[in-house]
This record gives C-alpha cells, structure tokens and sequence, in this order.
C-alpha cells in the first residue's frame, strides 16, 4: 500500500511539473530611457517573448498602430517570428506638447497564443515615460532670453543688374512703341499728305485770291497734275469714264469734273480769260477732291 502510494503520489508531482512547464511564457522587453522626450520624439520598445513548441502568436492580439489623438501614438510594428520566439519592435512617438513635465505611459497589452496543448496568453506590462516642454513658462528677461527679440536687419540685396535690366526693357518697349507709332499714325498722316490731291489742294491754299490770270492757270495746272498722278494717265474728257472706274470714290463729282476739263481747254486752247469767280470755283473744286481722296 505504502509502495503504490508512493507511485501515486510520483505521478501527481510530475502531472504538476509537466503542467508548470506548459504554463511557462517568458515575456522579455528592451525599454526605451524613461526620461528627456519632447513633442516629436520617436521611441522604441523592443519585446521578446519565448514561446514552446505547438503554439502560434494570433495576429488579432497585436496592438494595432494609427490610432489618432492620443498623446503617446503607436505609429508603426515590426513582427519577426522563428526558432521558438517571436520578436516585436514597437515604435511611439509624442504628440503632446505640455508646459510643464508630464509622464506618460506605453499601453499594457495582451499577446494571445494558440495552439497545443492550450492557448496561452502573456502580458506586456506598461511603462512610463517622462515628456518635457519646449520652453520653460517663464524665461529670463536677459537680452536674447525674452519672449519678443530685435528685428533682424533685411538682408542687402544687390539691384543694380535688375535695374539695368528694366532699363534695357524700357528702352526696348519705348523703341517699338515708336515704331508702331511712326508706322501707324505718322506713317499713314505723312503718307495721307503725299497724295496727289492733298498737295494740290496746298498748293491751291497759296494762291493769292481773285480773278488774276495767272493763279487761274497754276490751279488749272496744279489739278491736271494731280488727276493724272490718280488716273495713271494724262485725263482727257473721253477718259472720264475709265479714271471713275479706277477710282470710284470720284463717282459723285463726274459732273464737276466735266466741268473743269471744259474750263481748262477753254482757258489753254480756245483763249479765253477766265470767268468771274472761276478761280474760286476751282479751288472749292480742288478742296473736294481732296475730302474724296481723303476717305477713299
């Protein structure tokens, strides 16, 4: 009796040994310094846990990062498995910013492993962490040390080549202004009074007025001129109709011009002196071709 109670009671220790055994989770951690983080700072915890043959870390019991508005963020989680351990590398950053020193914490989790003989789970264990402000509350009033400094002086900037370069620009764009304004307002004035009527009619201005001879013959002249510059040839009557089709503006003044061949060889071949009044015809006739050549 003695003897199987012994053997009984052998069995229960190493029933009890063996369960020990596969209780047995060794959760091993690397923390980082407890002290001297600022808003900012990224720190590292490193976890270890050494696991028996037949279990297996269950992925849903990471801790899982990105969670947003806490003052300790887990931003990032580095898993290696293998040979009978698992490996996390946990990676926190600040995001407070006190005015005077806080402690904060590294959550406690929970790693859940499943497999034979039974799941088992290990706990991590928090730690804390001590968090500083920026700047102190308050700060010496030295020179340097108060809350509002100097201005500091604008730096020297060098425009001497800019100012050179917008004076070349301007000369430049004075340049083509002038030519655009030569070419389209001087160029056409200028070349609006090169045509033929319009320095006939400033030689008929410089005639003396009345009915003297010789005025009447150098305006007859000054128009001949200037019909023939027009028409491209010398105007006779029977030609009338062939300057009104090159120039059709003179449409309205045929009969005017009629008149004043009619005049011109009276006055050249038939002899005849002029007519009261005649040589202020002839200068009003004068001034009307020069409107029609103007808008021509």
């Amino acid at each position: 009796m003695i003897a199987r109670g012994a053997v009984l009671l052998w069995l229960v220790s190493a029933c009890a040994a063996r369960a020990g055994d596969v209780a047995q989770l060794e959760a091993l951690t690397v923390e980082p310094r407890a002290f001297g983080y600022q808003v900012g700072d990224v720190l590292q915890r490193h976890v270890v846990v050494k696991l028996p043959a037949g279990l297996v870390l269950d992925d849903d019991s990471l801790p899982h990062p990105g969670a947003r508005g806490r003052a300790l963020e887990l931003r990032e989680l580095h898993r290696e498995s293998g040979a009978g351990r698992e490996e996390l590398w946990l990676h926190y950053q600040v995001f407070l910013a006190p005015q005077a020193v806080r402690t904060l914490e590294m959550p406690p989790f929970v790693l859940r492993f499943e497999g034979q003989p039974r799941a088992q789970e290990v706990r991590v264990d928090a730690w804390p962490v001590t968090v500083a402000p920026l700047l102190p509350l308050e700060v010496s009033p030295r020179h340097g040390l108060g809350e509002l400094q100097p201005d500091a002086p604008l730096p020297h900037i060098d425009t001497h080549s800019l100012h050179a370069r917008l004076m070349a620009y301007a000369v430049a764009a004075v340049s083509l202004l002038a030519t655009l304004g030569f070419v389209h307002v001087a160029g056409f004035w200028w070349g609006r009074r090169r045509r033929p009527f319009a320095r006939a009619w400033r030689a008929l201005q410089a005639l003396p007025p009345g009915d003297d001879p010789a005025a009447w013959r150098a305006a007859c002249e000054r128009l001949h001129a200037a019909f023939n510059e027009a028409g491209g040839e010398v105007l006779f009557e029977h030609g009338i109709a062939r300057f009104v089709a090159r120039r059709p503006a003179f449409q309205a003044l045929q009969q005017d011009l009629r008149r004043f061949l009619h005049v011109s060889r009276r006055g050249f071949f038939g002899g005849a002196v002029p007519e009261p009044g005649e040589l202020a015809w002839l200068v009003a006739f004068g001034r009307r071709c020069r409107d029609v050549e103007r808008f021509s």
